[in-house]
C-alpha cells in the first residue's frame, strides 16, 4: 500500500504548453529593450535556442541556482543580438518573466480534484520541484496549492537538483516515508523518473499530447512504471498504461 504522492510541479500539475503563451509578451518586450524589431516569431526563436544553450551547461550539475541559469539564458538571448545584457536588464527579465509565470499558469483542470480524492484517501502529498523559492512560494499561494499539499521543497532548500538524490531523500524526511511507500509523479523521464527510481519509488510518467520535458533529448537510463495522460488516472493505477504499454 503506497503511502505518499510527491509530485513535480512544472509539466505535471500545469502543462508546459501553456508556458510560450504565458511568457512571450515578457520575452517581446526584452526584444524590444534591446532594439530588437520583430515580433514572437522573431524574438521567441531566439529565446528558445539561448535556453536551450545554457540547458547544455547546467543540466548535468548536481545542484544550480535557477536564477543564475535564468541569468545565463538572458545573456546568451541578448547576445544573440549583438547585445550585452546589463545587470538592469537581467533583473528587469527575471523579475517579469516570475510575475508572468506566477499570474498566468493555471493548474491543469483535473489536478484539484485529483489532489482533493487522494487526501481523502489517506495519501500524504508532496511537491518535488526544480526551482527556487521565490518561483515556488510564488505559485503555492496564486495556484491555492499550500491547502492541498501536507510537504513541499525546491532544490533551493535541499541544495539538490532532480535527479540528484538528495532533494528526494529531504522529501522523504520531511513525509516520514521510505521510498517504497511512495508513487512519484513527473513529466521528465530524467528528472522524475530515472531520480525517483534509483531510490526505489513507484515511478509515473504524465505523458502528455504535444508536450515534452526539455530534458529529455538526452540519453535516460530508467522507465516509468506507469505512464498516465491524466492526472485523474492516478486514482486507478491498476488501469494505467504500464511501461512499454
Amino acid at each position: 500500500m503506497k503511502r505518499a504522492f510527491f509530485f513535480d510541479l512544472g509539466g505535471t500539475l500545469f502543462s508546459n504548453l501553456m508556458i510560450p503563451r504565458v511568457n512571450g509578451e515578457t520575452i517581446i518586450e526584452a526584444g524590444q529593450r534591446l532594439g530588437v524589431e520583430g515580433g514572437f516569431e522573431k524574438v521567441g526563436l531566439a529565446y528558445v535556442t539561448a535556453a536551450r544553450e545554457v540547458n547544455d551547461l547546467y543540466m548535468r550539475r548536481d545542484y544550480y541556482s535557477h536564477r543564475d541559469h535564468f541569468y545565463d539564458t538572458y545573456r546568451a538571448f541578448a547576445k544573440r543580438f549583438g547585445q550585452e545584457a546589463d545587470e538592469a536588464f537581467l533583473t528587469w527579465f527575471y523579475e517579469a518573466q516570475r510575475e508572468a509565470m506566477h499570474s498566468g499558469i493555471t493548474l491543469r483542470e483535473d489536478c484539484v480534484s485529483t489532489l482533493t480524492a487522494l487526501r481523502e484517501n489517506g495519501k500524504i502529498l508532496s511537491i518535488v520541484s526544480n526551482i527556487d523559492d521565490d518561483y515556488l512560494d510564488g505559485w503555492l499561494i496564486r495556484l491555492d496549492l499550500a491547502v492541498l499539499f501536507d510537504h513541499w521543497i525546491s532544490s533551493e532548500a535541499a541544495q539538490s537538483c532532480k535527479p540528484h538524490h538528495r532533494i528526494f531523500e529531504r522529501a522523504l524526511e520531511q513525509a516520514g516515508c521510505v521510498a517504497g511507500e511512495v508513487v512519484f509523479v513527473g513529466d521528465s523521464r530524467i528528472h522524475d523518473i530515472q531520480g525517483a527510481r534509483a531510490l526505489g519509488m513507484t515511478t509515473v510518467l504524465l505523458d502528455e499530447k504535444g508536450a515534452s520535458s526539455h530534458l529529455d533529448d538526452i540519453d535516460f537510463e530508467a522507465e516509468p512504471d506507469y505512464v498516465i495522460s491524466t492526472l485523474s488516472e492516478l486514482l486507478d493505477l491498476d488501469e494505467a498504461r504500464p511501461q512499454g504499454g
